[in-house]
C-alpha cells in the first residue's frame, strides 16, 4: 500500500501552450501519478476533446482500451500500435461552458522496471450540459525503458491558460 505521495513537479499555464512536459523524472519512486485540470484553448473545437501522452518522446508501441460516456450513450473501443496514448477523450473543449475544466488522473505503476508499462487513467469533463463525459482507459506502452519524461498534449489545439498539471511520485513501503 502506498504510504507517501511526493510532488515532483507542477505546471499551471499562464498562457495557452501546445503541450506540457515533465522531464528528468527521478527514478527514486515506485509509481507515478499525474493529476490534471485541463481545458483546450480557442480553435480546438467541440465540447469535449482528447488528452494524449507520450513517454520519453517515443512515438511507437502504444495501445489502449477505453470505456466512455458522453452523457447520453456509452461506448468502448481499442486502439493498438499507435504513435501516442489516448489518456481521455473528455477534456473540456473550447465549446464547453466557459471556465469549466476536465479532470484527469493517470496512474503509472512500476515506471522504472524493465518491463512493458501499464497505465490506468480516468477523466471527466464538466460542461453543465448533457454533453459532459466520463472516460476510463487502460493503456500499455510496450517498452522496457524507464519513464523519464511525460508529455501531455491535445494534437488539435492548445491547452488553455489556467490548465494545471501535477506529477507525484509514490513510494511503497
Amino acid at each position: 500500500m502506498a504510504n507517501t505521495y511526493t510532488l515532483i513537479a507542477s505546471n499551471t499555464l499562464s498562457s495557452s501552450a501546445a503541450s506540457v512536459t515533465f522531464s528528468a523524472i527521478p527514478g527514486t519512486y515506485t509509481d507515478l501519478v499525474v493529476r490534471c485540470s485541463v481545458r483546450l484553448a480557442a480553435g480546438a473545437g467541440s465540447t469535449i476533446q482528447d488528452l494524449l501522452v507520450r513517454f520519453n518522446a517515443t512515438t511507437t508501441n502504444y495501445s489502449i482500451t477505453q470505456l466512455t460516456s458522453d452523457g447520453s450513450a456509452a461506448s468502448s473501443g481499442r486502439i493498438s500500435n499507435t504513435t501516442r496514448m489516448l489518456i481521455t477523450n473528455v477534456v473540456s473543449g473550447d465549446n464547453a461552458t466557459n471556465n469549466t475544466f476536465g479532470s484527469v488522473e493517470i496512474y503509472i505503476p512500476s515506471y522504472t522496471v524493465s518491463q512493458n508499462k501499464p497505465i490506468a487513467n480516468f477523466g471527466a469533463s464538466e460542461n453543465n450540459s448533457t454533453t459532459a463525459g466520463i472516460s476510463a482507459v487502460a493503456g500499455l506502452w510496450r517498452d522496457t525503458t524507464a519513464i523519464s519524461s511525460i508529455e501531455l498534449y491535445n494534437g488539435v489545439g492548445n491547452l488553455a491558460s489556467g490548465s494545471s498539471f501535477f506529477l507525484y511520485g509514490i513510494k511503497n513501503s
